[in-house]
């Protein structure tokens, strides 16, 4: 991910913390620092945000490109710089910054 990709969305698959099912969704992200960044809208009630929590093992798809990546929620206090920055990235590119911040890394190959 050297270039900033120009897609709008990426899709992120989690596991189901209960059926154990790969659940996706379509978000928007932004990219910094070799990571990308996906905002929840409802927070740590998000049930996607939930799986993460439970195991933060997430496949990663943007545009034709398909990886494996490990997920955290940034932590408002412990990553302040990271959690404003993100945001104010997304308020950039979208309009839109009132989400919690989850940073995703891609695993090495």
């Amino acid at each position: 991910m050297s270039t900033p990709s120009t897609e709008q969305f990426i899709y992120i698959t989690t596991t189901g913390r209960k059926t154990g099912l790969p659940r996706e969704i379509e978000i928007w992200f932004v990219e910094d620092e070799g990571c990308i960044y996906i905002l929840a809208e409802h927070g740590a009630r998000a049930q996607w945000v939930k799986n993460i929590l439970n195991n933060p093992n997430v496949r990663v798809r943007l545009g034709e490109q398909v990886w494996s990546a490990t997920a955290r929620v940034l932590e408002s206090e412990k990553d302040a710089d990271r959690y404003l920055k993100v945001r104010s990235l997304a308020g950039e590119k979208y309009g839109w910054s009132d989400g919690l911040p989850v940073e995703i890394r891609r695993l090495s190959e």
